[in-house]
């Protein structure tokens, strides 16, 4: 494990009640040109500057605008959102985990991973998350704000450059799949992920060009937002946080479910997929003597047999004082092997970055715990 502390503030300040500052992320390419001219700019400076964000290397000048007009446009169009603060190297330093301060004081998480076929970054909709699932440490520090599409489009151009640059070990590469998984809950925070989303799809000069079929959207289970997902004619991977096959348990684990119960999830769930065509992944995450049964392997095998679906098993990241432990590797073999009788595909989620405060609000908790220093 390597940790690369970065200048840390010396108090955390709350947020403020303020939005972020507008940024052309946060706007449609149309958009972007409209406000050029609107600011007294010629449209034609949207694709400079779109193409100098998304594409140039960090702390490249803006070369193809002249001199006069930089500062201008940088203020109106290119301000700071994210300043790294905090990041911390595992797995030979093939994941690193970067914690963000927002313009407010608001800290945020992501995690870039490099495997030997790809690169996934893990992404945060939200600074925090209101969703209140005691197993999961951002859900134990609640939802602080909403972030703007532009904060998200953001900790993904960072990693881009990041692999571009090379570095991580292997040499330059390419950011290939992204992860709605880390602080927040996406749909809660819906029309701003959406606007990013459109953003990271987008070709050159105006996005990073990357594919629908290389990001996930993962939720808790909102019920009117996934059918709101399916309509968007975007074919998005979708990941149900589920964690629980039945409505007794779901409803101590994920507070939502009193809302939307699991039968009516996966109702939602099986209409996305036959809309768009693409497999959903049941997320569970394993808690010893909670939720990994083979009683309840069984239950959730009965569920999702014959469905165009797959399990995907997460070994719980305990948090600290947390009252939540990680099932037992037996238990474990165990629940895969009873979904697996069911004609079920699963999977066990590799358990990069534990040694480095893995599970999302980890690193951003202590930050905001630090005390005054003087």
């Amino acid at each position: 494990m390597t940790s690369t502390s970065l200048p840390m503030p010396l108090v955390w300040t709350p947020p403020r009640a303020a939005k972020p500052p507008r940024h052309l992320a946060d706007l449609t390419v149309d958009q972007v040109r409209a406000a050029m001219v609107a600011a007294g700019h010629q449209a034609y400076r949207a694709e400079q500057l779109s193409r100098h964000y998304f594409h140039a290397p960090v702390g490249q000048e803006l070369t193809d605008v002249p001199i006069r007009e930089r500062d201008g446009l940088r203020a109106e169009f290119l301000p700071a959102l994210l300043t790294p603060i905090n990041e911390r190297l595992a797995d030979r330093g093939s994941t690193r985990k970067t914690l963000w301060r927002a313009f407010d004081g608001t800290l945020i998480e992501s995690v870039l991973m490099r495997y030997p076929d790809r690169a996934t970054l893990c992404v945060s909709s939200q600074a925090g998350c209101g969703m209140a699932c005691p197993f999961c440490a951002t859900g134990q520090g609640g939802l602080t704000r909403n972030l703007s599409a532009g904060e998200i489009v953001d900790q993904v151009v960072w990693a881009a450059k990041a692999m571009r640059a090379g570095e991580l070990p292997g040499g330059p590469g390419r950011l290939s799949n992204l992860v709605f998984m880390g602080m927040g809950e996406p749909l809660a925070n819906y029309s701003r992920v959406l606007t990013a989303v459109r953003r990271m799809l987008a070709p050159a000069p105006h996005g990073l060009g990357l594919s629908a079929r290389g990001i996930t959207v993962s939720t808790v289970g909102l019920v009117p937002a996934i059918d709101r997902l399916a309509d968007e004619g975007l074919p998005l991977n979708l990941a149900v946080s589920l964690h629980a096959p039945d409505d007794e348990l779901r409803d101590t684990l994920v507070p939502v479910n009193t809302r939307w119960p699991v039968r009516e999830v996966l109702d939602a769930a099986w209409r996305y997929a036959e809309v768009t065509g693409r497999r959903v992944s049941i997320e569970y995450a394993l808690i010893r003597d909670v939720n990994d049964s083979v009683q309840r392997a069984d239950q959730l095998g009965r569920l999702l047999s014959g469905r165009l679906t797959h399990v995907n098993v997460i070994p719980l990241n305990p948090t600290p004082g947390s009252k939540w432990e990680a099932s037992t590797p037996q238990a474990q073999d165990r629940f895969v092997g009873a979904i697996r009788s069911h004609g079920v595909t699963i999977t066990v989620r590799d358990t990069r970055g534990r040694e480095i405060d893995g599970a999302c609000g980890q690193l951003a908790a202590p930050a905001r715990a630090e005390p005054t220093r003087s």
